[in-house]
């Protein structure tokens, strides 16, 4: 999860560690909903 969401919003290390579990999986999840909405295929492609 940490490295998801310093590869999706460029945080450092230093902001993702201090996160309870909560915030985590909350900012993951709309780490994983921005992933999903850059790379999804083009309606009519694939």
């Amino acid at each position: 999860m940490m490295a998801d969401l310093a590869i999706i919003f460029h945080w450092p290390l230093s902001e993702i560690g201090v996160l309870t579990i909560n915030e985590l999986r909350l900012w993951h999840t709309l780490a994983v909903e921005k992933w999903n909405r850059m790379w999804a295929a083009k309606e009519g492609e694939g």
